[in-house]
């Protein structure tokens, strides 16, 4: 019975984590390549044309176009680069949506530029050793954003927010490496102001180390 109950222990866990999080599971199960024809497929070419890689409507089939699209989005965000969307690349696609799902819920009233600075504090919290180290860590980290406490996080992003999260993934900083952002009208947490040094205001947001 003991050997049976370590057995059955590893394989409820993995079922437990897929029911939890369906989406981030899915991500693994399946590879898309040239000439597959899905649903999936389909969902892929969206991301990509908010991103600005595909410039056709969706399909729901892979083919030279979607194909270099993969290639130019592997190229920018440093995968292997190979046209074809495995378990990394759609893990990678997912990151983007969490990223833009911020922007959006935090900072779709801004201007452009203050939107990539809100993409670019989320990637340099990634880059220091005082956050998290991966996508999810830094945006589901307590108290990090507030859409994601109100739910704004929810709200479905524009493109507007995706292409601000790859401009600030590929290299374009407003904040000059800021860490921390708030509204200095409508923040309440007193250890915002006592902690963090103001670097600079964009828009309606003063970004801070």
């Amino acid at each position: 019975m003991l050997k049976k109950a370590k057995l059955f222990l590893p394989v409820f866990v993995c079922l437990l984590i897929v029911s939890l999080f369906p989406k981030e599971s899915q991500a693994y199960e399946f590879t898309l390549q040239k000439e597959d024809r899905s649903q999936q497929v389909f969902q892929l070419q969206e991301k990509l044309v908010q991103l600005g890689y595909l410039h056709v409507a969706p399909t729901g089939y892979y083919g030279t176009l979607t194909e270099n699209a993969v290639l130019q989005l592997q190229q920018d965000f440093r995968l292997s680069v190979d046209g074809i969307a495995g378990p990394r690349t759609l893990h990678r696609l997912m990151e983007i949506e969490k990223m833009a799902k911020i922007v959006h819920g935090e900072a779709r009233g801004e201007a452009y530029k203050g939107q990539v600075a809100v993409a670019a504090v989320i990637k340099n919290r990634l880059h220091s050793s005082e956050f998290p180290s991966t996508v999810e860590g830094v945006i589901y980290q307590r108290n990090a954003f507030t859409a994601v406490q109100d739910g704004q996080y929810d709200l479905t992003p524009t493109y507007i927010a995706y292409r601000a999260v790859k401009d600030a993934w590929l290299g374009w900083d407003p904040t000059y490496g800021s860490t921390y952002y708030y509204n200095p009208r409508i923040a309440t947490s007193q250890w915002i102001f006592n902690n963090t040094t103001p670097k600079l205001t964009i828009g309606r947001h003063l970004f801070a180390d």
